[in-house]
């Protein structure tokens, strides 16, 4: 069995006008999502987590200017499938998510990270949502324009 910490991050990246950022999965095509990962030690903070994934699978700095990561305050635990379970310590099933919000001041590049997704692309929301395999993801999205609204 592996030692995958059962706590991750989802970071949904959008920008003023409600474009999203979504990731095609290299062990999955066809399969779309938001930037996730997992805690690298257990000691990580989820907001550290999101820092470090986003930087990794995107190329971005969630610390640049005119960039804000919030943490929306959800939190979602779910059976992880069966199929990934060899990734964490024996007996563990469950994983809990955090979710969070990227906003950037644009649509900017990303530079994909090649062993973990195949390419990236801008959506507006409705769209993005459509295009996810996660329901925690489309849930996520889906808030997105409430979220924006509350924070101007």
């Amino acid at each position: 069995m592996g030692t995958k910490i059962p706590e991750s991050v989802l970071v949904v990246i959008h920008t003023p006008g409600l474009q999203v950022l979504l990731l095609e999965r290299a062990d999955h095509p066809g399969f779309w999502q938001s930037v996730t990962g997992s805690k690298d030690t257990l000691d990580e903070a989820p907001a550290e987590t999101c820092r470090r994934e986003v930087l990794e699978e995107t190329g971005l700095d969630a610390a640049a200017e005119g960039c804000v990561l919030e943490d929306w305050g959800l939190r979602n635990r779910y059976e992880i499938y069966p199929q990934w379970r060899h990734r964490y310590p024996d007996g563990v099933t469950h994983n809990t998510e955090h979710v969070f919000g990227l906003l950037v001041p644009d649509v900017v590049p990303v530079r994909i990270a090649p062993r973990e997704h195949l390419q990236s692309l801008w959506l507006p929301w409705e769209e993005a949502a459509g295009r996810c395999f996660s329901m925690s993801n489309v849930e996520a999205i889906r808030q997105l324009p409430t979220r924006r609204a509350r924070s101007r």
